[in-house]
């Protein structure tokens, strides 16, 4: 039955996508016989598809002479848009044949911000010993944001804090991080190596904003020793934190930097234990490409020894 105007474009896309390929090996050979023969179908099944395609778009694609066939003005306008959607699907084909190819395919891989400069580094160091020509894609992001943003396929796995738990997710603990208390050079507990959280209890706080891993965890280590930190300044980068901290403007609690910063001190907390656990999540069920799959084993192999030591 002819298609209405009123016609759904996805129902129109369905009916039609079938056909394209037949249509252009017609209109460029101008023989359904010859693109029969180069597109190894029967000549009636081509015949009929091309007949019914004009019927269903209620236009003469081609005018008919004997054996052979010419477009019409409606065919080529049509032939010059079938061509550009070939061509899009010959390409999309390409990009997803290469990104599943074993060797040389790609990983969207998501973690936080405090592991951009030494941990990913050094993981996908590593791991290209093996797969020297794997690509990656890399995203840097707040936990909450990455597993939005992998549960939408933009990416693949993600190590993220803390282990999420949820039902439409996979999380494995892979290690976990000690935090330390940051003061400036001239705190009162400067000249200290270890400290008791409590003992922070009237410090103003500089954190990460609500939302990051980070920030929920000083908050529950904070509220189990009975004290609410008194916020001062909020941010998105936990080197951003020790500047603020370094400044005089706060304390804060944070995971050891890749470099020391100088103005700041560094202490291990022995109370409570302050330490935050490092996971890799994927989403449940989603099929792996190869270098996916080889890249998550990578990861579970490396428990208890992800991070530098």
């Amino acid at each position: 039955m002819q298609l209405s105007p009123s016609s759904d474009t996805e129902d129109i896309v369905a009916l039609l996508a079938p056909r394209l390929a037949h249509f252009a090996g017609v209109a460029r050979t101008e023989h359904v016989t010859r693109a029969a023969h180069e597109m190894r179908v029967p000549q009636s099944t081509l015949s009929r598809a091309m007949a019914r395609l004009e019927h269903d778009l209620g236009v003469d694609l081609f005018a008919r002479h004997g054996r052979t066939v010419s477009l019409t003005p409606a065919g080529r306008t049509f032939l010059t848009s079938v061509e550009r959607a070939l061509d899009g699907i010959e390409r999309a084909v390409e990009e997803v044949r290469a990104d599943a190819d074993p060797a040389t395919g790609k990983v969207a891989f998501g973690f936080l911000h405090t592991m951009g400069s030494e941990t990913v580094p050094g993981l996908i160091r590593a791991f290209r010993a093996d797969h020297p020509r794997v690509r990656f894609t890399l995203v840097q992001n707040y936990g909450e944001a990455m597993l939005e943003r992998m549960r939408a396929g933009e990416l693949d796995l993600c190590l993220t804090s803390p282990v999420p738990d949820a039902p439409d997710l996979v999380a494995r603990r892979l290690d976990e991080q000690k935090l330390r208390l940051v003061v400036p050079v001239d705190h009162r507990l400067a000249s200290r190596r270890r400290v008791r959280l409590a003992e922070a209890a009237e410090e103003t706080f500089v954190t990460l904003e609500p939302g990051y891993g980070l920030r929920r965890i000083t908050d529950d280590l904070c509220r189990e020793v009975g004290f609410r930190p008194r916020i001062a300044f909020e941010g998105e980068e936990a080197e951003t934190l020790r500047g603020l901290v370094a400044a005089g403007l706060g304390v804060a609690l944070l995971p050891p930097p890749a470099v020391a910063r100088p103005g700041v001190v560094e202490l291990a907390v022995t109370a409570p234990r302050a330490v935050r656990e490092i996971g890799v999540a994927w989403v449940e069920g989603r099929v792996d490409t190869a270098p996916v799959a080889a890249f998550k084993r990578f990861l579970l192999a490396r428990r208890g020894r992800l991070l530098p030591e």
